[in-house]
């Protein structure tokens, strides 16, 4: 068994108020803990992934703020005090500050964050 609390898990990515908190907790998955500022648009650095989306499914509960999730299939907002699951194919928009932790398979997710650090550069 394995617990992480938000402060136990290493930042990976951190830039504009965006930061995301992750690590491998067992079972081929990972925990992140993930702040975005409203405002933020994750299209740019998705950029060059199939469809220019996180390929990467997620489930989690969104803490803070909202948020507008991109899909295909349309667009659907997300608030807090609401658990989710965000199938591959999708680029978040923090309509609000936000603050969310999710559980993701751990090398769809590591796929995802190596081209989002290169894009970012």
């Amino acid at each position: 068994m394995t617990a992480r609390t938000r402060d136990d898990v290493p930042i990976v990515l951190e830039g504009g108020g965006v930061e995301l908190r992750t690590q491998a907790i067992g079972g081929g998955f990972s925990v992140g803990y993930v702040t975005l500022p409203q405002g933020t648009h994750m299209g740019p650095a998705f950029k060059g992934l199939p469809g220019d989306a996180c390929q990467c499914p997620h489930w989690g509960y969104l803490l803070k703020g909202r948020l507008l999730m991109h899909t295909d299939d349309g667009d659907e907002t997300y608030e807090a005090g609401q658990a989710y699951y965000w199938g591959p194919g999708h680029v978040p928009e923090a309509l609000e500050d936000c603050e969310f932790v999710e559980f993701s398979p751990t090398e769809d997710f590591r796929t995802v964050l190596d081209h989002v650090k290169s894009a970012m550069g």
